[in-house]
């Protein structure tokens, strides 16, 4: 039996930091692949069983299921002791980014990406306040990786794997970083750890 049980899909850039930090902690995991575009997590089985909040990530573990995947993340960094804050100041800077990265990052890169690369909408007002979003966010982001390998400490942590999700699907909605460098310098950084996988070679997709 494995050690972890992950409910997620490989369009889930939320269930993507989780799989990935499975797979840099090495660790023995297997998913429980979600029917999310047929309204699987918003069914009431799913919230009576899995999550009430009716959201992917969802990790099994210890006889607990865990929910929101910074809480997994930190859940997971503290019990390996790998990819978290040394120091308490440390950990108060991973969870800055990480919140950023939920509020800024994730959530404007995000939609715009499940409506421009999952919908195949057209661009409109939405679409275009998105963008204008999420790139005020990525403009943030690499102004203060200039200088630096990794977000917190100069070292790969749990700030990265989250603040990168979404970005490593950025062929779907016409991102190529052109004129965000550090960024691009910081992904292929993260692609270099042992371990890494695409989000689809960790997760197959779910059906539209």
């Amino acid at each position: 039996m494995s050690e972890y049980k992950l409910y997620g899909f490989g369009q889930s850039g939320h269930s993507y930091k989780v799989a990935l930090m499975l797979e840099l902690l090495g660790v023995d995991w297997t998913l429980e692949k979600i029917d999310f575009f047929k309204g699987e997590t918003r069914s009431d089985e799913y919230r009576s069983n899995v999550n009430e909040m009716g959201e992917a990530p969802v990790l099994v573990a210890d006889g607990e299921k865990m929910t929101q995947s910074g809480v997994i993340l930190d859940y997971l960094a503290d019990k390996h002791g790998k990819f978290g804050g040394q120091t308490a100041a440390e950990k108060r800077e991973i969870w800055r980014w990480i919140l950023y990265d939920n509020h800024k990052v994730s959530s404007q890169v995000g939609g715009y990406r499940f409506m421009i690369g999952i919908k195949k909408m057209a661009e409109n007002d939405v679409t275009k306040f998105l963008k204008s979003k999420y790139s005020d966010a990525l403009s943030v982001m690499n102004k203060h990786l200039d200088g630096q390998d990794f977000f917190v400490a100069n070292r790969p942590t749990i700030a990265d794997f989250s603040l990168c999700s979404y970005l490593f699907f950025a062929d779907e909605f016409g991102e190529t970083f052109e004129d965000y460098p550090n960024i691009q310098r910081w992904l292929n950084n993260i692609k270099a750890l042992k371990g890494w996988q695409h989000p689809y070679d960790l997760m197959p997709k779910a059906e539209l």
